[in-house]
């Protein structure tokens, strides 16, 4: 593979040399709960020790950013159609014309919407044509800077509902601007499945467009133990032999060392609500 050239280096440096954000979130419905820095603990669901030693894990629950819905809300799916209740209202509520609109959005929205957009309000949540699928819009739009698209999924290393499973996608939201939704596959009928408004619904992560281009990703080998050279055989020692050699050997060598190569590249710096 080519080496990235001088000018997509710059491109992909453009947001932070130009102060601009990599993502905007636009918070449509208002939401006690605005999109976030994601945290390395994932709401304090992953374990101290894992917390203090698997950077692996960490990192991975730190990449991005929580998105909430606006309210806590219920659907229940009877194998043929969803019904939903949410706080305020002691009814279950068909969803009408397979749609439901946020409670009074819709006039909100036409109110302070230029004339060309009005009566296009998002809708809150859409039944799918797939048996117990179902469209969730989290209140927001949102834009990427040129060539960052966003992979939307749920949120890393949280516990799973059993009750529902949620689909990923990659949005190329540079060119793409508009509501940011997700799609989820009810797995259980006759049960109401909870959305809570104060755990995360989502988890965005920001990804540059050629890194899953096809040409990008049909560069990759698949070897046999037998094309092992003594450069690997090196690696594979100081990585796995060489620590579990060491009397009395420290947990977490590696969550160290990415630490230590991070703050010498000035890559540490991090959100102090994303730290903890």
């Amino acid at each position: 593979m080519n080496a990235p050239s001088e000018t997509n280096a710059q491109e992909m440096n453009t947001p932070e040399m130009n102060d601009r954000p990599i993502v905007e979130f636009f918070q449509l419905v208002p939401n006690p709960h605005p999109p976030r820095r994601a945290d390395r603990s994932a709401g304090g669901s992953i374990p101290v020790r894992a917390l203090r030693y698997c950077q692996a894990m960490t990192s991975a629950s730190a990449f991005g950013w929580y998105v909430f819905v606006p309210f806590t809300f219920k659907v229940v799916w009877d194998g043929s159609s969803i019904l939903w209740t949410y706080q305020g209202t002691d009814e279950w509520l068909p969803l009408t014309r397979e749609t439901a609109q946020f409670p009074n959005f819709n006039q909100k929205f036409d109110e302070l919407a230029p004339a060309t957009v009005r009566g296009f309000a998002p809708p809150f949540l859409t039944a799918s044509f797939t048996p117990g699928g179902l469209q969730v819009w989290t209140g927001c739009l949102v834009r990427t800077a040129p060539g960052w698209s966003l992979l939307v999924r749920g949120a890393a290393n949280f516990p799973k509902s059993l009750s529902y499973q949620t689909l990923e996608g990659i949005i190329e939201t540079d060119k793409w601007f508009g509501p940011l939704f997700d799609n989820i596959k009810i797995l259980k009928t006759d049960v109401p499945v909870e959305f809570r408004s104060d755990v995360p619904f989502l988890q965005v992560q920001p990804v540059r467009k050629e890194v899953y281009a096809d040409k990008f990703l049909q560069n990759y080998a698949v070897r046999d133990m037998k094309d092992l050279g003594a450069a690997d055989w090196d690696a594979f020692h100081r990585t796995v032999v060489a620590p579990n050699t060491v009397p009395d050997r420290k947990p977490g060598r590696y969550a160290v060392s990415v630490r230590k190569a991070a703050h010498a590249t000035g890559l540490a710096k991090v959100d102090a609500g994303a730290a903890t």
